[in-house]
């Protein structure tokens, strides 16, 4: 009778289904992002160009988002006086100096080096939801979990050389790319209390994005190139940030935050393959291995019910 009651996005198997679709979209981001800024002739040095591509990506997600909910006849209203405040905030971290840390670090970090680091958003953020609600407790379960997931990603990058010392402006911007996300992250369960969180998704992307934009224009970004490709594949990426953290965030409200915030170690395992089968880039058995890791990370931590 109980589970007659539940959403369908707290029953386990379309929880499972709808995490591991929020993780593969967002895993096929990877090599997309890179053909598209190749076809907008955006080069490794245009940071600018990159928060503008960026900025148009997730403004027309949140505008489509926001569409959708109007036609599913969501709601759009706004609980509380400081709702919009908290709506800001989470627009801020989620998206505008998520995507601006991300990127200045990968202008100037080893890709091998960044994934190991900006995969660590997903443990801390498995780890802050223990601190933050009662539903997440750190139990021995977790943190045998969290340690494969975080061995699969590490299996992932074996075999790269690079040993240069801390970087700022790398590994330093990928660091605090992370804690934005994972803050995020706990924030989404306080956005459902404030507005719909389909509508609140809408609105965190799109203004999030907005202050993407300005930045890069700012700093003299531009999209150099506008072909046809390249408008399929910003189309292609709009929909993977719109599908992605529509899902992603409703499950966050209806579920403990450590169960969802793992099947993100998969994303990175998705980058590699896609990008092999995308970009011609050589495919590795580690890349297999990756897959069996986070995978059992993901079963050892939803396994039980704590």
């Amino acid at each position: 009778m109980n589970e007659i009651k539940k959403s369908i996005f707290e029953r386990p198997l379309w929880v499972t289904l709808f995490a591991l679709t929020a993780a593969v979209a967002w895993g096929w981001a990877y090599p997309l992002i890179k053909l598209g800024f190749d076809e907008f002739g955006i080069t490794r040095d245009m940071t600018g160009s990159k928060m503008l591509f960026a900025g148009v990506r997730f403004t027309l997600a949140g505008i489509i988002v926001l569409a959708i909910a109007a036609a599913t006849k969501k709601r759009f209203t706004v609980n509380t006086n400081n709702g919009w405040g908290y709506i800001f905030l989470f627009s801020l971290l989620n998206t505008t100096l998520h995507y601006t840390f991300f990127y200045i670090g990968l202008s100037h970090s080893d890709g091998a080096r960044a994934a190991i680091l900006n995969s660590l958003g997903v443990f801390l953020l498995v780890l802050l939801a223990c601190l933050f609600y009662k539903s997440d407790k750190l139990t021995l379960r977790k943190i045998i979990g969290c340690a494969i997931g975080f061995a699969g990603i590490l299996a992932l990058n074996t075999g790269n050389t690079s040993s240069a010392g801390f970087d700022y402006m790398g590994d330093g911007m990928i660091i605090l790319n992370t804690i934005c996300a994972a803050f995020a992250g706990i924030m989404t369960r306080g956005l459902g209390k404030h507005t719909d969180i389909f509508a609140g998704t809408g609105y965190s992307l799109a203004i999030g994005g907005v202050m993407l934009i300005f930045p890069g224009i700012i700093m003299g970004g531009t999209l150099p190139h506008i072909t046809l490709y390249g408008v399929v594949i910003l189309m292609l990426l709009i929909s993977i940030s719109a599908l992605g953290f529509t899902i992603y965030n409703k499950l966050l409200t209806c579920n403990p935050i450590g169960k969802i915030a793992i099947y993100n170690s998969l994303i990175p395992v998705v980058g590699a393959v896609t990008s092999s089968l995308c970009l011609d880039e050589p495919f590795y058995w580690k890349y297999l291995l990756a897959a069996i890791l986070a995978t059992a990370g993901i079963y050892i931590i939803n396994k039980g019910k704590g």
